[in-house]
């Protein structure tokens, strides 16, 4: 088995930052090596004071395989994450046809879905009204989460009530799986939504008009309740905004166990923009005011974030162009996974000084931990698995349509320059993209399983 080692590179983890290099044999870590001094390897790359990182674990895409593959699939879905530095990525069961929601449709997905991904990759299941017979099932099948909404989807998976979150937390508690909840109030934003179009209301601002900051930290705020009551395993999705947040921090001390996600988007993007740039950028929760975005960044340098994550949710241009001229008939989702870490290192580690260690707590480590993978996953301690990114922190570059892998080349981000390029992907070892391409065949990312927590 032929050992490799990256020398001369700037090793960022989650407990620190120090010139070194990175020791692998086969698919597994050996050991950091701090310091450039010379290593007996088979092989020896010299890095040359790139960085290099964990490989990422994006908690939160959606590759909508089977049933809806013209959006995205796990061939492009995961070349499309390598080229961003991710190395695993934990897919969602909706958006796909039908929904991962019982056992029978998990091993659907994994058959099909077998020899596509060029990264690893586990599978959520789902918690929707009426199956909560299937949840032991799924998690004996090795499903890393359970993802449910309290607001309507707009697809085939249905919302749930708070009987159904109850009993969904209460049973996460018992078994040592956890909801991924999508937190926002249906009745509010219904209600809202509804009176906006019977007021003739098309524009754009009538999108976040209708699903207000309070219908989201309400949410949040009773789904910390219930979990505290049922002593559950609680993550909340996407959040927006920074009380909701709080209310999260404030839920922890309480002893709640909940942790909590946002994603680049709430972090770069602003409701001028999305009045800017359209239904490429609408998605649900709605991008919030340029105030709330730098209140969200206050709250990820404050330690209060434990995971960042594309939600990556990708469609056709023919399911977005209809919200050109009436934002509710576009698709709500932004495709975002291969840009994430250059939005986070431009948005985060240069313009507001977010450490590297906290950047690869929240989009290795953290998830890792939360979704039962760690340390085989987003970690380079010795017997981890070998993955990893390099990164030239200070090059400068511009995102063209043509850079991205998306099967479908719409992104928010089209035209804007970013600090920091990733150069290589290693996913157990073996490089997965280096200097612009993939260079693995489809079907080289394996299939993960929650392990016991």
């Amino acid at each position: 088995m032929s050992t490799l080692y990256f020398k001369n590179a700037i090793i960022a983890t989650e407990e620190e930052v120090f010139p070194g290099g990175l020791v692998i044999e086969g698919e597994q870590v050996v050991s950091l090596v701090k310091g450039n001094v010379d290593v007996k390897a088979d092989l020896v790359e010299d890095l040359n004071g790139r960085f290099l990182l964990p490989g990422l674990v994006d908690d939160h895409a959606h590759f909508n395989e089977p049933g809806r593959t013209h959006w995205e699939g796990y061939l492009t879905g995961s070349m499309a994450a390598a080229a961003g530095g991710i190395t695993t990525v934990l897919e969602m069961p909706l958006n796909s046809t039908p929904p991962t929601i019982n056992r029978a449709q998990l091993l659907r997905k994994r058959q099909v879905v077998k020899d596509q991904a060029v990264i690893d990759y586990a599978q959520w299941g789902g918690l929707v009204n009426n199956n909560l017979e299937d949840l032991a099932d799924l998690h004996e099948d090795g499903v890393v989460g359970y993802k449910a909404f309290m607001s309507n989807s707009g697809v085939d998976f249905e919302r749930i009530d708070d009987d159904l979150l109850y009993a969904g937390l209460q049973f996460s508690g018992q078994v040592g799986n956890v909801i991924g909840l999508h937190a926002e109030n249906e009745y509010v934003t219904r209600f809202l939504g509804e009176k906006m179009r019977a007021a003739g209301r098309t524009d754009r601002a009538s999108w976040y008009e209708s699903r207000p900051p309070e219908s989201e930290l309400e949410a949040i705020r009773r789904a910390c309740y219930w979990a505290e009551v049922a002593k559950g395993n609680l993550h909340i999705v996407h959040i927006s905004i920074a009380e909701g947040m709080r209310a999260v921090a404030e839920a922890k001390k309480r002893g709640v166990r909940v942790t909590a996600e946002t994603c680049p988007h709430y972090l770069t993007l602003d409701q001028d923009d999305f009045v800017r740039l359209g239904p490429v950028a609408k998605c649900a929760p709605p991008l919030r005011s340029r105030q709330e975005v730098d209140a969200l960044w206050e709250c990820v340098l404050a330690g209060m974030v434990d995971t960042i994550a594309s939600d990556h949710s990708p469609c056709t241009w023919e399911e977005k162009a209809p919200g050109l001229t009436n934002i509710w008939k576009g698709w709500g989702g932004i495709s975002g996974i291969q840009t994430m870490l250059p939005v986070l290192i431009t948005e985060g580690v240069h313009k507001r000084g977010l450490p590297l260690t906290a950047l690869a707590r929240m989009t290795s480590s953290n998830p890792a931990r939360i979704f039962g993978l760690y340390p085989q996953k987003g970690s380079l301690m010795p017997g981890a698995d070998a993955d990893f990114v390099v990164v030239d922190l200070n090059k400068e570059w511009t995102l063209a349509a043509e850079d991205l892998f998306y099967k479908n080349k719409h992104s928010p981000y089209i035209g804007f320059t970013f600090r920091g390029k990733v150069e290589q992907t290693y996913v157990r070892g073996k490089p997965v993209y280096k200097d612009g391409m993939i260079v693995v065949e489809p079907g080289y990312g394996k299939a993960l399983r929650r392990s016991a927590q």
